[in-house]
Formats: C-alpha cells, structure tokens, sequence
C-alpha cells in the first residue's frame, strides 16, 4: 500500500503566483513541475484574478494534486498591497476548492522554518534547500516558494486529501 499524496504548492501574487506539484511519500519527496503564472499588469483586477482561477484549475485538472497547500498573508504596512494580495490568495484557494481539494494554510515564518529551520530566512536559501531536497530541480523565486509551501505541508504530516 502506498501513502503517495500529490501536493499542490501556491505562492500567491498579483502579478507573478508561483504555483509547484510534488509527491510525498512518507519521508521521500520527487518533484513533477512547477511554473509561474503571470497577469497582465494592463488588466482589471477581476481579469487578473480570473487569470489565476483559470491557470490553476487548468493545472489542478492536468496534474491532479490530492490536496493544496498556500502560503498565508504576512502584515503589510500597506494596506491596499495586502488586500491585493489577499484576492490573489482568495482566487487560487477558490481554484483548488473547486477542483474537489483541501487547501492548508501555512504561514510564511512556518514555511521558512520547515525548509531552512529559520523562520528569517531569504529567498535565495529558500530556492537552495528546494534544490537539495527536490534534486534535479532549478528554481527561484516565486516557483521555488511555491515548491517550499508544498514541501511544508508534506513535512507536517498533513493528509488533507480531496474533499468529497
């Protein structure tokens, strides 16, 4: 019997939501693919939530994840970024609650910490312990936070899996 669970790893945004799949099993993680979403600057705000909806569900429908994990908000001193950043995580939560998935919710110290054992740590050790812990993959930013988001999820044991 196999305890294999495909996660679906978010990094929200506005602008660039970096989105990643792996598979848990157990302690071992093997990465499938991750990429980038990105929105036209140029668009409404609803098209650009609508971009991520779609993206997502269309990535959720190919890869067929078991559950999704999402990194949480962290305080902004403007407000208006983190509303914006807040209907970004409200599409992609909606894109995987759609499909059928459950989404955890990770904040982005928890994250930090999972990976790295510092809650302080930088992007560019992020996307380092993602390459050491996924080997063969070479990512950075948005997709490497993503990935690191999955990667959370797995680590805490979470089975959050399709729900019904």
């Amino acid at each position: 019997m196999t305890n294999m669970i495909r996660i679906l790893g978010i990094d929200p945004g506005l602008r660039r939501t970096g989105w990643g799949v792996v598979e848990s099993n157990g302690n071992k993680l093997r990465f499938l693919e991750s990429g980038v979403i990105t929105a036209k600057t140029t668009l409404a705000l609803s098209d650009r939530l609508q971009t991520i909806f779609g993206e997502l569900g269309k990535i959720i429908d190919r890869l067929d994840p078991d559950c999704a994990a999402i990194e949480g908000s962290f305080v902004s001193v403007n407000a208006g970024s983190a509303m914006k950043l807040g209907h970004a995580r409200a599409a992609a939560m909606l894109a995987a609650s759609n499909a059928g998935l459950s989404v955890g919710e990770y904040a982005p110290r928890t994250v930090k910490q999972a990976l790295v054992g510092s809650g302080g740590a930088d992007k560019a050790q992020i996307a380092a312990m993602v390459a050491i812990l996924l080997p063969g993959t070479n990512t950075s930013g948005d997709e490497a936070d993503a990935l690191s988001v999955a990667i959370c999820h797995a680590h805490h044991g979470s089975k959050l899996m399709r729900s019904a």
